[in-house]
């Protein structure tokens, strides 16, 4: 905005000048036509200024003087800007001239000295706006950053704006929008630690009563009875564990055992072990390195889930550093498709807690792989899990 007003002053000040100094020059050579016209009619002779049908009249002046009118116009005579008066006498034309250089000199120096100073006006503008909005943004892309580590997990991001630390300077729209986001993340880590807390008590707390519900099953006579107790017994167990598992992977406190591999041979391992009939497909083995216990476990949790939420038949295919697990279900719910595992929740007919997609998300994390989760076109459920080129 400041640009364009100083950009239209300098114009509105041009054009109200070069009318101001043209109307002088026109009015000029005006009065003297009109003097050299009472002299020609007077039989006098004209004055050094004036001539009828003079060598250098513009011919479109020559041509409105002949047509019996009065007009005024600007060109060069001897290379110097001239304003040309011209009217009618006796089917000629009778014109008069004068200097119009110093005219033209002015505005010329005018325009020079819009220009600059307009030119300067805008420059110290730009710059000037420019550094006021280099600070706004640079502090905006901070705060989107620290948005983007939030969302990406690490809860321990803060923008940190100083206006919002201390209460004696201005807080402007950005420092309060860093504050806001400062709060929620702060508000966001308390609850999720609060959770995590609560998550990895309770697993701990359930684990010496299992140990014992455990031993006394094993007392217990043999029969249906103890066969259901000892069932939920180890069902109870396998929950527990797999909550330790989850709030160990919550603390980000996990490191992984590197060791080269081959991915067939492991996913034939996880199909024996499995207990269930599923197909081991190689399309193109590799050696990759990476923690087997964690990967074992991602492609177990994933088959089990197959054989558990979906139907046969389930197979394993290892294409080079990518694995994935196809089973001819009903497919994955909607929410999970949009939102990834979320525990103690799942659909279908089978009703579980859905730890084990969420341990096995969690796992690929700390492996550095990428697990996503497709409803093919030809139906059933597909997972699949991407392997890092490097640990």
């Amino acid at each position: 905005m400041c640009c364009t007003l100083a950009a239209l002053l300098g114009v509105l000040v041009h054009v109200g000048v070069t009318r101001q100094t043209v109307d002088a020059s026109r009015e000029k050579a005006l009065n003297r036509l009109a003097d050299a016209t009472a002299a020609y009619e007077a039989g006098q002779p004209l004055p050094k200024f004036g001539a009828v049908d003079p060598p250098g009249l513009p011919s479109s002046l020559r041509d409105l003087a002949l047509r019996g009118e009065r007009g005024t116009m600007v060109s060069l005579f001897d290379g110097r800007p001239t304003m040309w008066a011209a009217g009618p006498a006796d089917g000629r034309a009778i014109a008069a001239r004068s200097d119009h250089s110093q005219s033209a000199k002015t505005i010329s120096a005018l325009d020079r000295a819009i220009l600059g100073s307009a030119g300067l006006a805008i420059g110290a503008t730009l710059l000037a706006g420019a550094f006021a909005v280099t600070r706004v943004t640079r502090r905006l892309h901070l705060t989107a950053q620290v948005a983007r580590r939030i969302s990406a997990g690490d809860l321990d991001a803060r923008v940190d704006d100083p206006r919002t630390k201390d209460p004696s300077r201005r807080q402007d729209e950005v420092a309060t929008v860093s504050g806001a986001l400062d709060t929620m993340a702060s508000s966001l880590q308390s609850k999720l630690l609060s959770e995590q807390r609560f998550t990895a008590d309770v697993a701990h707390e359930l684990r010496t009563p299992l140990t014992g519900l455990t031993a006394a099953a094993e007392l217990l006579p043999e029969g249906r009875p103890t066969e259901l107790v000892r069932d939920r017994v180890r069902a109870m167990r396998s929950l527990t564990e797999d909550l330790l598992e989850i709030s160990r992977l919550d603390a980000g406190s996990e490191t992984v055992d590197l060791a080269l591999l081959e991915l067939s041979h492991l996913a034939e391992r996880v199909a024996r072990s499995s207990g269930t009939d599923t197909q081991v497909r190689v399309v193109r083995d590799t050696t990759v390195e990476t923690d087997r216990r964690r990967l074992e476990r991602v492609l177990g949790n994933l088959v089990a889930n197959a054989h558990r939420h979906g139907a046969a038949p389930v197979v394993l295919t290892v294409d080079g550093p990518v694995v994935t697990v196809h089973d001819h279900g009903p497919g994955y719910p909607d929410f999970l498709l949009a939102q990834g595992p979320t525990r103690f929740r799942t659909e279908g007919e089978t009703k579980g807690h859905g730890l084990g997609l969420t341990i096995a998300a969690g796992q690929a994390g700390v492996l550095g792989a990428t697990l996503t989760f497709h409803n093919p076109r030809e139906g059933g459920a597909l997972a699949r899990v991407t392997l890092p080129a490097a640990p």
